[in-house]
């Protein structure tokens, strides 16, 4: 017999208001049953937020749709929970990051036990336009023209054995790679400066990707492109990486060639990794639950296809586990700028 899904109370919201507060950056409201609407105000870090909370049936009639509202590229966590206790210390959560309109929902199955909910506020959007609204803050973005200004100094957000030992993001190599032999180099900071175009179209006469940065990660770490020099392949190469898939060059620049463990890690295997200087985006080595590979994708190693960020499709690469690894040699749009 189907659960019936209960009757809920009005949506609920909380507001917070700017006020440094500790790392966790979580902040809680909670709705549900009626005894559970209400209204609170809190502090937070990231100035002056406000999400509304609302449950409704969904459509099968055996589950609940959690809708939060609030502003584009927040990123909140829907939690629930059939454990007052249990809700209260942990439950099940799922990050949602708000749409362009400012919306974002999960579906869960209503157990005729679960009623307590709630949202915790997670971090802000940088405020751009998709795909560089999921860049790190730690980078100085701006809009020029027609152009995404990036400066970064192309350090990792990660620890490394390419750090010096007395560094505290140092971290032994650690990976699984048996032939792993570090290179002499050591990661330094740059002072990487990156036009790319905000609006980027298929280009009718392509342009061969170059050595060095081909273009830039979501943590502000460059991609390099299939080379390790002058038609080098990436063989021997290869085994300097790091566990996180990174290594850095002769004047320190750390980079990715392939896929860069360490964002997959945090943003899944289907996720936006960063943008080509020609602005089409970088995902993960899956799409749809599938693994991509080099069949699935043309000859500068992409598709066009709907994307969590571009719901109505769009033409992006694909990091995939062989050569090419990123893209086939060519940019399928005009490439910008860098310099360093």
């Amino acid at each position: 017999m189907k659960n019936a899904v209960p009757e809920f109370a009005g949506p609920v919201g909380i507001s917070l208001n700017h006020k440094h507060m500790s790392a966790l950056k979580r902040i809680h409201f909670v709705g549900g049953r009626c005894a559970f609407g209400a209204f609170a105000a809190v502090s937070a870090l990231f100035g002056s937020v406000f999400a509304q909370l609302s449950i409704e049936p969904a459509e099968d009639g055996e589950s609940v749709r959690l809708v939060v509202s609030g502003e584009s590229g927040e990123t909140w966590n829907l939690e629930y929970s059939d454990d007052l206790v249990e809700w209260l210390n942990l439950g099940e959560d799922s990050a949602v990051t708000l749409d362009e309109e400012g919306n974002g929902n999960r579906v869960v199955v209503w157990t005729g036990e679960t009623r307590y909910f709630r949202s915790s506020f997670v971090e802000t959007g940088n405020g751009l336009p998709a795909p560089f609204s999921a860049f790190s803050e730690d980078l100085v973005m701006y809009i020029d023209g027609d152009f995404m200004v990036i400066e970064t100094t192309n350090v990792p957000d990660h620890p490394s054995p390419y750090f010096p030992e007395s560094d505290e993001r140092y971290e032994a190599y650690n990976g699984d790679n048996t032939n792993y032999r570090q290179n002499p180099n050591t990661i330094a900071a740059q002072s990487f400066v990156y036009r790319i175009p905000m609006n980027p179209v298929e280009a009718t006469n392509k342009t061969e990707t170059m050595l060095g940065s081909i273009g830039i990660a979501i943590n502000g770490v460059a991609f390099f492109n299939q080379y390790a020099g002058p038609d080098q392949p990436l063989t021997n190469e290869i085994d300097s990486f790091d566990q996180y898939s990174g290594h850095p060059q002769n004047t320190g620049v750390y980079h990715y060639h392939v896929e860069p463990l360490y964002l997959t890690g945090l943003e899944g295997e289907e996720g936006l990794l960063g943008v080509l200087l020609d602005g089409f985006p970088v995902y993960g080595p899956m799409e749809n639950e599938e693994v991509v590979t080099n069949d699935d994708l043309d000859e500068y190693h992409g598709h066009f296809h709907a994307t969590d960020e571009f719901p109505d499709g769009v033409y992006h690469y694909h990091f995939t586990d062989t050569d090419p690894y990123l893209n086939g040699g060519e940019y399928y749009g005009a490439p910008g700028t860098r310099t360093n």
